[in-house]
């Protein structure tokens, strides 16, 4: 593997909606959006892409759609995670067929498998597939931590599980991950909040939210704080941090997707239930977060 694919940011796509279908229109020009940033790569299907309520269908679909649109030039990290093993290998052998680069792996949320139950999910995913997988831990979504000692053993038996998605807020976690595993393991931020701070523990980049919005921004960030230019990443990490926060002021991605409806990036900012639009004081919030950047 191209130690590389994974460095950087990538943006955690949204799943743009029109009522109760997917809006591919919209997906199509938020995905050349992306191409013409500069961005890394792009995870389609994710936390932020509402996986959760998307049918299997749509869900392949969405995938297909940005593979096509890429057609090679970045890489594309399909979420393919479920709580249901089986469900999983069928979504990740199927997204493997589409030509997908790598595919980003939620830890099982709502049964809160044991450590050993998270290592017989994963390795039956890592088994599936030749291409490489990113783990992604986020206990306040799913309820259970992937441990350091069960991504070591899966980094040992298997060779393509070559990343971390760290969403648990804990710069420890992310110490911890470099100095257990080997040099090429990479450990990626899940909070835009946090980029700066787990870039300087080691990390190599984001799978990032605040991307839909303000890519450019983002990139530079994680451009500066990878090349060891710390005091000038630090410099945009405060100056943006306001927006990070409020990019979670709501579930994500609600407040998100006000934003880009906000800044004409997407026809409708609909979610899907339970997921439910802001609240009149979060959305006159996010009007005023809108006024005050520019699409960068």
């Amino acid at each position: 593997m191209d130690k590389n694919l994974l460095h950087g940011a990538h943006t955690a796509l949204i799943t743009p909606f029109k009522g109760d279908s997917v809006s591919y229109a919209d997906l199509h020009n938020i995905v050349e959006r992306q191409i013409e940033s500069g961005i890394s790569g792009v995870v389609p299907c994710g936390t932020t892409g509402e996986s959760p309520t998307l049918s299997k269908h749509e869900h392949l679909d969405v995938i297909k759609e940005t593979v096509a649109q890429i057609a090679g030039k970045i890489p594309v990290i399909a979420g393919t995670g479920a709580n249901s093993t089986s469900e999983a290998l069928h979504l990740t052998k199927q997204a493997d067929e589409l030509g997908v680069d790598a595919f980003l792996l939620v830890a099982p949320y709502y049964n809160k498998p044991s450590q050993e139950g998270l290592l017989a999910h994963f390795s039956a995913l890592a088994e599936c597939t030749e291409k490489p997988i990113v783990l992604y831990s986020i206990p306040s979504r799913c309820g259970i931590e992937i441990s350091t000692s069960t991504i070591c053993i899966l980094r040992e038996k298997y060779p393509n599980v070559c990343a971390l998605k760290e969403a648990g807020g804990r710069s420890s976690k992310v110490s911890e991950s470099i100095c257990l595993l080997d040099e090429d393991f990479i450990v990626l931020s899940g909070d835009d909040g946090l980029t700066m701070p787990f870039i300087s523990c080691g990390a190599k980049g984001v799978i990032s939210v605040a991307s839909n919005i303000v890519p450019k921004l983002v990139i530079e960030l994680v451009d500066l704080a990878l090349d060891g230019k710390m005091n000038e990443a630090r410099k945009i990490h405060l100056e943006n941090y306001k927006l990070f926060c409020d990019l979670f002021c709501e579930p994500n991605p609600v407040p998100v997707k006000t934003l880009m409806y906000l800044k004409a990036l997407i026809s409708s900012p609909d979610v899907r239930l339970p997921l439910t639009p802001p609240t009149s004081a979060n959305f006159n919030l996010l009007e005023k977060v809108a006024s005050k950047f520019s699409l960068i």
